[in-house]
């Protein structure tokens, strides 16, 4: 419940055929696994926390402090309803900055790896370099997972995926964040082994 659809298949099934089969066991509910969920209240405060948070790096919290309770419950119930049009009307105000900027201050992320314990990875990092250029998301990786992107004589160990695709090491990282975020206004990255078929 407290991980994005998209990412779980990213992390555990992309490469599984389509359409991706799920098994929901209504017994025997795994506690030290998975957040219970006892109400829809819980969904909805777990999401604007995460959207408060990763406003919070890219702002200081200060696009979010200004909306009103009815913006953040426009913001909930265009997800819930699967109204983009009315979600996005209030999002768009938090995937804004100042053009002076050149960016967010810091990019809201959360990197996953399929083949460790650790449930994920987030640092601070910005998404403009001290010398005014853009970072990568190879940059990124190069500073916070460099094992996920390193080769075996010549040869790729790693797929990095987000919403089902593989962006190219050189795009910027703001540009990620702003157009490939989830709806929690965070850029979930998987890490997963290179497939070998």
């Amino acid at each position: 419940m407290h991980y994005p659809i998209g990412l779980l298949f990213d992390l555990l099934a992309s490469n599984t055929a389509l359409p991706w089969n799920i098994t929901v066991h209504f017994k025997s509910f795994p506690e030290k696994d998975l957040l219970h969920c006892p109400s829809k209240d819980t969904i909805e405060a777990h999401f604007m926390s995460c959207m408060k948070e990763a406003d919070a790096l890219k702002h200081k919290s200060q696009v979010i402090n200004e909306m009103q309770k009815k913006d953040h419950k426009q913001l909930w119930m265009g997800l819930q309803n699967d109204k983009f049009d009315q979600f996005w009307a209030i999002n768009r105000k938090l995937m804004e900055y100042p053009a002076e900027d050149n960016g967010f201050r810091y990019i809201p992320f959360r990197i996953y790896q399929a083949t460790t314990e650790r449930p994920f990875i987030q640092k601070l990092f910005r998404p403009v370099a001290a010398d005014g250029q853009l970072h990568t998301l190879g940059d990124l990786l190069k500073e916070v997972c460099p094992s996920a992107i390193t080769t075996e004589d010549g040869v790729k160990k790693n797929q990095i995926m987000i919403h089902g695709i593989e962006p190219m090491l050189e795009t910027p990282l703001q540009w990620l964040s702003e157009h490939l975020s989830y709806p929690d206004n965070f850029l979930h990255i998987s890490i997963i082994p290179q497939p070998t078929d």
